[in-house]
């Protein structure tokens, strides 16, 4: 192979890294986003959660 070969061979490798390292970006930055998302949902789902208990603490089961 002559050097205009393995040049342009590893020009197509460098190429390829910097896709998949830009693709990989893409996919960390979107995953960071969705678990913000997530963590804001949480967040309310038990603030939710805790002003209801209160008033469910004081109240008689229904046997009673």
């Amino acid at each position: 192979m002559n050097p205009e070969d393995r040049l342009v061979d590893l020009e197509i490798k460098l190429a390829h890294q910097e896709h998949l390292a830009d693709t990989l970006n893409r996919t960390v930055y979107e995953q960071a986003r969705r678990i913000d998302q997530l963590e804001a949902m949480l967040r309310q789902l038990a603030e939710h959660v805790r002003d209801r208990m209160p008033a469910a603490a004081n109240e008689k089961p229904p046997h009673y």
